[in-house]
């Protein structure tokens, strides 16, 4: 279960996504494919979620792993490259940055 707590060990990962309303959805889609058949299978998964913003031109995933290492693992897969590969050809570019939680409310 996803818990945004300063006083987790978990790694948070928040990846953005830049995308045109064109290719918004199928973008949308291969995310949630590969959270629903891969991500969501791997060692040291917790949760995520994907959110899309009102213009459908910025997508964010959140994602909360047990260790740094099991998302890196997760990424060096065969299988993550082979997805990272098409979902790069649907959009402008992304980034997957590790944080700390510093503060949380409510």
């Amino acid at each position: 279960m996803l818990t945004i707590s300063k006083d987790t060990a978990h790694q948070t990962v928040i990846t953005t996504f830049k995308v045109t309303p064109g290719t918004c959805q199928d973008l949308l889609d291969e995310l949630v494919q590969a959270c629903d058949e891969f991500i969501s299978k791997q060692s040291g998964f917790i949760g995520a979620a994907i959110h899309v913003n009102d213009a459908q031109t910025r997508i964010a995933n959140y994602s909360q792993w047990r260790a740094r290492e099991d998302f890196q693992a997760m990424l060096r897969t065969d299988e993550m490259r082979e997805r990272n590969r098409r979902i790069h050809d649907l959009c402008e570019g992304f980034a997957p940055v590790m944080y700390d939680v510093v503060s949380a409310y409510g």
